[in-house]
């Protein structure tokens, strides 16, 4: 049996992770495999590293993109 590891990938522009081609929050296609950091934001409105992300919408970050 093979297992098939999972490949996480991460938006340049938003740092958002995501499943699949395309980020769901700014729709481009420049994805990440080499990304460093997680954060879970769930309310962006009271999380200061939300804010000086510039994060406004709950969900998985990556804190380095590369």
């Amino acid at each position: 049996m093979v297992v098939r590891k999972k490949v996480i990938r991460v938006c340049r522009e938003c740092h958002r992770v995501v499943e699949g081609g395309s980020c769901v929050i700014c729709g481009t296609a420049n994805l990440s495999e080499d990304w460093a950091g997680y954060v879970v934001i769930i309310d962006p409105e009271h999380s200061d590293i939300a804010k000086k992300m510039n994060i406004t919408l709950p969900g998985r970050y990556a804190l380095k993109v590369r």
